[in-house]
């Protein structure tokens, strides 16, 4: 992990600690409900807040799919300690990265951030400081459901402490829940717009990188079909959030695309 890495985790843990401390020690909501005894809602919003962390930091520091050298994956494997590397085809020839020198599996791509291969390479998110692909992604769609739900009660939290007067001395008590609104409006979109896109991609079995570079990628131009990977909405989204191994893909492409019309 680099220094900008470490100083973004920060940033985000510092900025979500802060205003979930605000919201709860200003005239909010929360704090009418602490000061009657009723602790469920207040004590429910501090967990959702440090499970979104927590998954936040799980997401960025664990290993995307890095495609490991054939020599470190037989080492893994003998030793039962690796993942299930998923079985490929004989007659199928892997490209090899220019990059790193690994071969690829089919929809892997190279990071220049990370200095890696991908499995099912999504994109790299510059606020997680780390790759989105084929073994964190799912874990990366429950981070932003989390942080969504976080972010809309927080949203209310804030509004429910703001009372509007027309003084210098309102603004000054209620600047930090304006700041905090504002705030949290802005992530609030970015998330949604975040989750719905991921999840539409994710029902048609396609990522980020491929839906953006179509055109650029060999083995989309060449396909008889669409999107050779689609396998209908159900098991999609099963083999997604439900599928505990990595996925040969070429297995799906040359089935698919050896279909008759």
């Amino acid at each position: 992990m680099g220094p900008g890495g470490r100083w973004v985790r920060a940033a985000h843990t510092a900025l979500s600690a802060a205003l979930a401390l605000g919201l709860l020690l200003h005239r909010t909501d929360l704090q009418k409900q602490e000061e009657r005894g009723e602790l469920l809602q207040p004590l429910i919003f501090v967990l959702l807040v440090l499970c979104s962390i927590l998954l936040y930091f799980k997401v960025s520091l664990m290993d995307p799919g890095f495609v490991k050298p054939e020599e470190e994956v037989k080492e893994g494997e003998d030793k039962g300690q690796g993942v299930v590397i998923p079985q490929i085809p004989g007659d199928v020839k892997l490209r090899r990265c220019g990059y790193c020198l690994v071969k690829q599996p089919m929809r892997a791509k190279h990071c220049q951030l990370c200095q890696h291969c991908v499995r099912r390479y999504d994109h790299h998110c510059p606020w997680l400081e780390n790759c989105v692909g084929e073994r964190n992604h799912p874990l990366f769609i429950v981070y932003l459901s989390v942080q969504l739900v976080v972010l809309l009660w927080g949203g209310h939290v804030a509004w429910s402490g703001l009372y509007f007067e027309q003084s210098r001395e309102w603004l000054q008590h209620n600047i930090f829940l304006l700041v905090s609104f504002f705030l949290i409006f802005i992530f609030t979109i970015v998330v949604l717009l975040l989750l719905v896109s991921h999840l539409y991609l994710i029902s048609c079995n396609t990522t980020t990188w491929e839906f953006m570079s179509h055109h650029r990628i060999s083995y989309l131009r060449h396909s008889e079909l669409e999107n050779p990977f689609d396998q209908g909405v159900i098991l999609n989204l099963w083999r997604f959030f439900c599928s505990r191994h990595l996925t040969a893909w070429e297995n799906i492409y040359f089935h698919k695309n050896s279909e008759p019309v």
